[in-house]
């Protein structure tokens, strides 16, 4: 009875991994073309994104050089007109105190009083036309027509004065950008620019770097990939030899023979006999 569980274990077993070694063999040699194409489509992707990267990258980096060179020569700029003015700045900043400390402030002032002014102008119109309605045989058509064209002037001139305090506030910021710029150091602009375009040198090498490996492996992939299906296959083979001698050795025991006669030390008789 134990013999025949044995060999029906035997032989069920090997019979098994030798269809699946067979079946095994057959599939790799059947996904080896597809991985192929499957592993060099994705590596040639990623070339593809790597090599669009590194194309901003240089993009990237030819815009800064550019813009280095705009602020390089705008730092040189101003330190020649530095240099040729001298003591503009302190003047400009002088001109700019001015405007804004005398200037602004005296023409809000003459703007309230002229707006006074024309308020007391309007009540004295006010009051002539009372008076003339009290006393309907006096004249006073030209005391009338006098106050009517002082307002009239006051209006002008607060729209003349608002004009002018409108430019004053335009020159006090242009007087001001002015002294900003002759007082201006773009040096640490420069600096930050040139460790930027420092940095996105580095990161083209790795990139670069990258490229070059990926293309080494794009070109070896269909290599490994045929050895490892040729030692794949090397194994299955001599994995289901060795299950079909299981298969034999489970038949031979459901016959009677014995698994371990091998084992056994040959009698002396026999190597006589030999």
């Amino acid at each position: 009875m134990a013999r025949k569980i044995l060999s029906g274990v035997l032989i069920a077993l090997s019979a098994i991994f030798l269809v699946l070694s067979v079946v095994g063999i057959g599939a790799i040699w059947f996904y080896n073309e597809p991985l192929t194409r499957e592993v060099t489509g994705r590596l040639t992707e990623i070339d593809s994104q790597l090599a669009q990267a590194q194309a901003t990258l240089q993009n990237s980096k030819k815009e800064l050089q550019r813009a280095l060179r705009i602020v390089d020569s705008t730092q040189t700029s101003l330190e020649k007109m530095a240099k040729r003015t001298g003591s503009s700045k302190n003047f400009f900043d002088y001109i700019q105190s001015t405007i804004d400390d005398q200037l602004l402030p005296d023409l809000k002032t003459t703007r309230q009083r002229i707006d006074s002014a024309r308020t007391t102008l309007e009540s004295m119109q006010s009051v002539l036309k009372r008076v003339g309605s009290l006393i309907p045989g006096l004249d006073l058509n030209a005391p009338a027509k006098v106050i009517t064209d002082l307002i009239d002037s006051t209006h002008s001139m607060d729209t003349d004065i608002a004009n002018v305090e409108t430019l004053a506030t335009q020159a006090s910021t242009f007087v001001n950008d002015t002294s900003f710029l002759l007082g201006g150091d773009l040096t640490e602009t420069s600096r930050s620019l040139q460790n930027f375009i420092a940095y996105i040198q580095d990161y083209e090498k790795k990139v670069e770097g990258w490229r070059d490996q990926d293309k080494q492996v794009l070109e070896r992939a269909p290599k490994w990939i045929d050895q490892a299906s040729i030692a794949l296959t090397i194994f299955l083979i001599w994995f289901g030899l060795s299950q079909f001698g299981l298969l034999l050795h489970g038949l031979n025991i459901r016959r009677g023979a014995d698994p371990f006669a091998a084992l056994r030390p040959i009698p002396a008789d026999e190597d006589v006999i030999a």
